[in-house]
């Protein structure tokens, strides 16, 4: 850390001040973005620091990038139409009626068709 201090020396000053540290015992972490995606480090070192009563982590290690894959809405109804048709053997409009019908809800479309 500090050329020419002896590690130990080092543990008892950060002890003297109020600082410890924790290695946890770790193999990935993943950090989830506001935006959907991923940082994922693999594989992880890390170590928790107490310090004056706050407590955080130090993460190394390779970091790699996952972005959301977004689907849209109309995707998304066109995926449930199509699982209504799977599950119910209905036609393409009764099952877009019964989505509508069931505001999106798909397995009480599901349901409603079933019956």
């Amino acid at each position: 850390m500090f050329p020419g201090i002896n590690p130990k020396q080092m543990q008892a000053a950060m002890k003297q001040m109020g600082i410890s540290q924790t290695e946890i015992d770790a193999s990935r972490v993943i950090i989830e973005k506001a935006d959907g995606g991923k940082i994922i480090i693999e594989p992880a070192n890390v170590v928790k620091i107490k310090m004056q009563g706050e407590e955080s982590f130090q993460v190394t290690g390779e970091i790699r990038e996952e972005e959301e894959e977004v689907q849209s809405e109309e995707e998304s109804k066109e995926a449930d139409i199509k699982t209504i048709i799977e599950k119910t053997g209905c036609s393409k409009k009764q099952a877009e009626k019964a989505l509508d019908d069931a505001d999106g809800d798909l397995a009480e479309a599901i349901l409603e068709l079933s019956s």
